[in-house]
């Protein structure tokens, strides 16, 4: 149970709709918490809680008892979370159900308090409840942006076969087949691995980026299948993978060709049965993940040299996307030079907006072996070298190994 705790003094007071079959119940909640500056509202029955909320969509916390005649505290919690995921239920419980009290936890009430219960407890929990609502606001907020964001139509560039690509994706997008996206380093895997994301039916739900390179085996593991207190050397709590973390969202496998044999194994065992382990643990975990990969890497020679399972190797290309290098869609440069230009172009108080002739023409005459991401280090790198007052990029801001090229 919670302990008695001092809460941050910008949490606001709000709305709060109480149910229980006990009218005494209903008015020391309602006195109480409209002493503290709360909205309440109450509903004797399940039924009546629901009439409110539909009418009241403001409401911040839900305080039910667990038992009451027509509609009970679990099927009302069921019903809700349909209604409004973002509402924080608090329930209430006699002892002896304290069982079906925590089985509503598993099915996503805030916090539970048994009766008689102390009130100073119920409104620390009222209060913490109403934060995460807050949080869950704010986030609900940022993957609305995100979604404008990774908008087909505002990733940058004309040429047919980035159109093309983007036609295959947004018809991939509405799937949950799995997509392999290969493509030379920097040429923009992630970027496609979120429009797929957020323009799916899994937008608002979690995406998780995992960089698979960075990871030692052991750790690799860890990260994506999480680990239970004590499992190896420093697991000194448990701690979830980014697979739950990605629960009914994405998640992104960045330089999957660089996975161990044991994450392999354990990898394909997620994509058919959607269930794992944490390491050092014997509890099933079942998840409901959409998997993208991406490499730079040529699978099939790996497959064919044996450090890379063919079964796995099937499971992710159910679609298999490769992105051109950035010197096969030249006529894109001058798109991505622009939008770049606005990026750096206005920052610490300069104003430079647009490329000269001559640099537009070395910018676009390079390889760009590094791609896209050589190109924004380049114009990134040109703003900062520019005079306070330059309008212009000019070809003395490039890097030498563009500006060198007879334009």
């Amino acid at each position: 149970m919670l302990e008695v705790e001092k809460l941050s003094q910008n949490v606001q007071p709000g709305r709060i709709l109480i149910a229980d079959d006990e009218p005494n119940i209903r008015r020391v909640l309602q006195a109480t918490f409209q002493r503290e500056g709360y909205d309440v509202l109450t509903a004797e029955s399940g039924r009546k809680a629901l009439d409110l909320l539909r009418a009241n969509d403001g409401t911040d916390v839900l305080i039910s008892d667990l038992i009451m005649p027509d509609i009970n505290g679990v099927e009302l919690l069921e019903i809700v979370r349909e209604m409004n995921p973002a509402l924080s239920v608090v329930m209430i419980t006699a002892h002896g159900t304290i069982k079906t009290a925590v089985d509503a936890m598993r099915l996503g009430a805030f916090d539970y308090v048994t009766k008689p219960f102390d009130m100073d407890e119920l409104k620390v929990l009222v209060r913490k409840a109403i934060e995460r609502r807050g949080m869950l606001t704010e986030d609900s907020a940022v993957k609305t942006k995100l979604r404008k964001t990774y908008r087909f139509d505002r990733i940058i560039g004309q040429s047919q076969g980035l159109r093309q690509i983007l036609d295959v994706v947004s018809r991939v997008a509405r799937s949950r087949a799995g997509v392999l996206i290969g493509g030379e380093s920097g040429t923009g895997k992630e970027l496609i691995a979120r429009a797929l994301h957020f323009n799916s039916p899994r937008a608002k739900e979690n995406f998780v980026a995992v960089a698979c390179i960075a990871l030692s085996e052991n750790l690799l593991e860890s990260e994506l299948f999480g680990h239970e207190k004590g499992a190896f050397t420093g697991a000194l709590s448990q701690k979830a993978g980014r697979f739950e973390q990605a629960n009914k969202g994405t998640l992104f496998l960045d330089e999957i060709g660089d996975i161990p044999a044991n994450v392999q194994m354990k990898l394909l065992r997620v994509l058919q049965e959607r269930e794992f382990e944490r390491v050092g643990g014997n509890k099933t975990i079942k998840v409901d993940v959409r998997l993208v990969t991406a490499t730079n890497q040529d699978l099939e020679k790996l497959v064919a040299r044996g450090d890379f399972r063919e079964d796995l190797f099937y499971r992710l290309k159910v679609v298999e996307i490769v992105l051109p290098p950035l010197r096969e869609r030249r006529e894109d440069i001058p798109l991505l030079v622009e939008h770049f230009l606005k990026r750096y172009g206005r920052e610490d108080g300069r104003d430079l907006s647009s490329a000269s002739a001559e640099c537009l023409a070395l910018l676009t005459g390079y390889s760009w072996p590094g791609n896209i991401r050589e190109l924004e280090n380049a114009i990134e790198r040109a703003c900062v070298l520019a005079d306070p007052d330059q309008k212009e990029l000019t070809p003395d801001l490039l890097p030498r190994e563009v500006a060198s090229q007879s334009a």
